[in-house]
C-alpha cells in the first residue's frame, strides 16, 4: 500500500501541480519508492489507454483524486496482472482515507470490479495516448496520422536500457550490440551492479543520443568543445576518441556530474562553468547539444506531456538560434560544428540548420549517412541532418526522438 499511495502522490503532483516527476520527492523508502515511481510512470505512459477502459463506467469524470486511483487500478489489474483481490483492497482504503475521495470510495470499489471482468484484452485494444496538440501540429504535416499513430505506440512501450562503451569491443551478458554500436538491455538491471560499471568500462546513453559524436570527423588530438555538456555523456564519447575536450555548461550541479562520470571512467576533460556567451576561446570542433523542448524523450520521460504547454518553443529555438550563432564565432577555419537536441519539433532541428545556411552563405551541411553510421535509410532529413523518432526501430526497442547535423566553413 505504500508504494500505491506514493505514486498517487507523485501522479498529483504531475498532474495537478505540473510538476515533473525529478522534481518531487518520493514519500516512500528504498523498493517502495522505486516501485511508486514506476508505477506512476506506467500510469502517465498509459493514461490514455487507463482512461477509455473507465470511460464506459463514468456517468460524469471524477474528481482527479478518484481518477487517479481508478487509473492506477486499471494499469495495475489490466496491465500488469497484478492480484485482483489486494489491488481492489489496497486502493479502496486509500479512497477511504483521502478527504477528496472517501465518499467515492465505494464507486472506485464497484469500477474496479467491473473492470476486472474486463480482463486485460480491453487495455491492450484502447488506444495510446495522444501527444500533446502542440506536437501533433508540428508534426501531424511531417509524418501523417500513421506516423503520428506509430509515434505515440512508442510512447506507450517502456524503453529499454542503452548504454555506450568506452571501448568499441567490449561486451556483457544479456545486451545486445545495436548496429550503431550501443548495448542495449530490454530489461533494466541495476546499472551499478552490472560488470564493468565499477571500472568505467561504460556509461546510460540512449542510442539516439550517442550518434551526434560520430558526425564529426577524426577528432583525435584536436580541440572539441562540447557546448552545454552536462551530463556528460558526450563528452565521455569525445574523450574516448582522443580528442583534446572542453566541456562547458552553465549549472554546476549539473557539471558536478560530467565530473562524477569523467572520474568513474577514468577519462579526461576540462571542466567550464560559464554561460556559454562569455566563452571566446576557439576549437577545431565544437558539439552543441542545445537546449530544447526535450519532446524526443517523452518515452523516457511521460510526464512532460502533462506539465509542458508549448509556451517554452518560441524562447528556446531564440535561445537555439543565439547558441549556434555564437558556437560558429568559436570555430576554427575549418572547423565542423554539431548541432544537435533531442526534440521532436523541426523548428528546434531541421529549421534551425536551413535558417543558419541563410544567416552565414559560407556555412555548409556535411551531409550525413544514416546507413554507414549503422542506421537506415529513412534517417535522412532533407537538409542533409539526420532526424530520428521514437518508433525507429520498434522492433529493437525504438529510439529516442533526436536532430543532429554536422556543419562546417571554410
Amino acid at each position: 500500500m505504500q508504494a500505491r499511495q506514493a505514486a498517487l502522490h507523485l501522479l498529483d503532483a504531475v498532474l495537478r501541480e505540473k510538476r515533473m516527476l525529478a522534481h518531487v520527492k518520493v514519500p516512500a523508502d528504498g523498493p517502495e519508492a522505486a516501485r511508486a515511481s514506476r508505477l506512476a510512470t506506467q500510469v502517465l505512459r498509459q493514461i490514455g489507454a487507463a482512461d477509455a477502459v473507465l470511460a464506459p463506467y463514468a456517468m460524469r469524470k471524477p474528481q482527479l483524486a478518484v481518477q487517479n486511483i481508478l487509473r492506477l487500478g486499471v494499469v495495475e489489474l489490466l496491465g500488469n496482472g497484478e492480484d485482483a483481490h489486494g489491488v481492489t483492497h489496497d486502493l479502496v482504503s486509500i479512497a477511504k482515507k483521502h478527504p477528496k475521495s472517501a465518499k467515492a470510495s465505494g464507486m472506485v470499489n464497484a469500477v474496479l470490479r467491473k473492470v476486472i471482468d474486463d480482463g486485460p484484452g480491453a487495455f491492450a485494444a484502447a488506444p495510446a495516448q495522444r501527444v500533446p496538440p502542440w506536437v501533433d501540429k508540428a508534426l501531424r504535416k511531417r509524418i501523417g496520422k500513421e506516423g503520428l499513430a506509430a509515434l505515440q505506440a512508442a510512447h506507450a512501450k517502456a524503453p529499454p536500457l542503452d548504454i555506450t562503451p568506452k571501448d568499441p569491443t567490449f561486451s556483457i551478458e544479456g545486451a545486445d550490440r545495436l548496429p550503431t554500436g550501443s548495448l542495449r538491455f530490454q530489461t533494466h538491471p541495476q546499472v551499478t551492479a552490472l560488470p564493468g560499471y565499477d571500472n568505467g568500462a561504460f556509461w546510460v546513453q540512449d542510442a539516439a543520443a550517442a550518434l551526434p559524436v560520430r558526425l564529426l570527423p577524426d577528432i583525435k588530438g584536436k580541440s572539441v568543445l562540447d557546448l552545454c555538456a552536462a551530463p556528460g555523456g558526450k563528452t565521455m564519447q569525445l574523450a574516448a576518441l582522443g580528442a583534446d575536450v572542453t566541456a562547458l555548461d552553465v549549472s554546476e550541479p549539473r557539471m558536478a556530474r560530467v565530473a562524477e562520470n569523467l572520474a568513474r571512467t577514468g577519462l579526461a576533460a576540462t571542466l567550464v562553468t560559464e554561460d556559454a556567451f562569455d566563452h571566446t576561446t576557439c576549437y577545431d570542433a565544437i558539439l552543441l547539444d542545445a537546449p530544447c523542448t526535450a519532446t524526443g524523450t517523452i518515452r523516457r520521460h511521460p510526464d512532460l506531456p502533462f506539465v509542458k504547454n508549448g509556451r517554452e518553443v518560441e524562447p528556446l529555438t531564440k535561445l537555439q538560434m543565439q547558441l549556434l550563432d555564437h558556437a560558429l564565432t568559436l570555430l576554427n577555419p575549418g572547423g565542423t560544428l554539431v548541432y544537435c537536441t533531442c526534440s521532436l519539433l523541426p523548428v528546434e532541428g531541421e529549421h534551425q540548420v536551413t535558417a543558419a545556411l541563410k544567416r552565414h552563405p559560407d556555412l555548409r551541411v556535411i551531409a550525413a549517412d544514416p546507413v554507414a553510421l549503422g542506421g537506415d535509410a529513412d534517417w535522412a532529413s532533407q537538409e542533409g541532418g539526420l532526424r530520428l523518432f521514437p518508433s525507429h526501430w520498434a522492433d529493437r526497442g525504438g529510439l529516442d526522438g533526436f536532430y543532429m547535423a554536422a556543419l562546417r566553413r571554410p
